[in-house]
């Protein structure tokens, strides 16, 4: 039998920060960590909706140890706020998790596009603030959940926040490969400064999770809204099935820096099964686009990360 989410260790002793943790992946990933003994922060841009999912964890996991802190990563004030409230504490776990996927044009609080600006530059933001308590706390990890949908387009670093043309589904799989780059980038330099940081990335396959609809539902298209609850319900797996390989890379042993796991069978159009390797595009692994991604996301959000 494969890995399960029984296979997670013993954690207690250590935190997590969670990304998007007020449903679907986020909260099922919050919630396992939390039941085997981490400290879990949920961070989250809805406080409201936070407090419900907090809530509901307890709720399910009544010995847990969870709190709610806002973040909002389409807002880099916000990112600093949250990175600052940190202080001295351990950070074992970074999972990069909140994303927007194929969502009408729209702008962050920066002006940055905002499919690139929540899922790529508001997480690297995130990590390069939070980076000296990761690299504080031994055995520390980075997980960035990125998709399959990647395939859909490399990055175009000329026009990262697609000013020429904006395409959603486009601008979805760029933003998607940038997560691949930049984990691919920070995991090059974790291991150049002799870091004992683990830099590594999945993905969900298809999981039923508000990703589907909320991009319909925000352009009014009531009809894809509909098409893809459908689809949810008849083909996608249930969020539990997708955050299994975000969980084995945050805390199973055998885990290598810049890998990429994912569901690891295929069954009735349904990516399902326990964490495997999964098929990346070549270009994720590209050194020289990847340096150039991370020089490019330090002028943007003015962090630069500390290794």
């Amino acid at each position: 039998m494969g890995w399960t989410v029984r296979d997670i260790p013993d954690l207690t002793g250590r935190t997590a920060v969670v990304t998007g943790a007020n449903s679907g992946l986020g909260f099922v990933t919050a919630r396992e960590l939390a039941r085997r003994g981490a400290q879990v922060v949920l961070a989250c841009r809805s406080e409201q909706r936070g407090r419900a999912a907090l809530d509901r964890l307890l709720a399910e996991v009544p010995e847990a140890n969870a709190e709610l802190r806002r973040l909002d990563l389409a807002d880099l004030e916000s990112v600093r706020t949250f990175a600052g409230s940190w202080g001295t504490d351990r950070l074992d776990v970074l999972v990069n998790n909140a994303g927007l996927m194929a969502v009408p044009y729209t702008r962050t609080a920066d002006g940055f596009e905002t499919q690139f600006g929540v899922n790529h530059l508001g997480h690297f933001a995130l990590t390069g603030l939070l980076l000296d308590r990761l690299l504080a706390t031994p055995g520390a990890r980075v997980i960035t959940v990125s998709s399959l949908m990647h395939w859909l387009g490399n990055i175009d670093i000329r026009d990262v926040n697609s000013e020429r043309r904006y395409r959603r589904w486009l601008a979805y799989g760029r933003s998607k490969t940038a997560n691949l780059l930049f984990t691919h980038e920070l995991a090059r330099r974790a291991e150049a400064a002799g870091a004992g940081l683990l830099a590594a990335a999945a993905h969900p396959g298809y999981a039923a999770t508000e990703l589907q609809t909320k991009g319909p539902r925000m352009a009014g298209a009531a009809a894809q809204e509909r098409v893809a609850g459908l689809l949810n319900r008849l083909v996608a797996s249930p969020a539990e099935t997708g955050a299994a390989p975000t969980l084995y890379a945050a805390t199973a042993p055998d885990v290598r820096p810049d890998s990429f796991t994912g569901p690891g069978a295929v069954s009735r159009w349904r990516l399902h099964g326990g964490p495997h390797d999964s098929w990346r595009a070549p270009w994720t692994r590209d050194d020289a686009v990847s340096r150039r991604l991370w020089a490019a996301s330090e002028e943007l959000t003015g962090v630069r990360p500390a290794l």
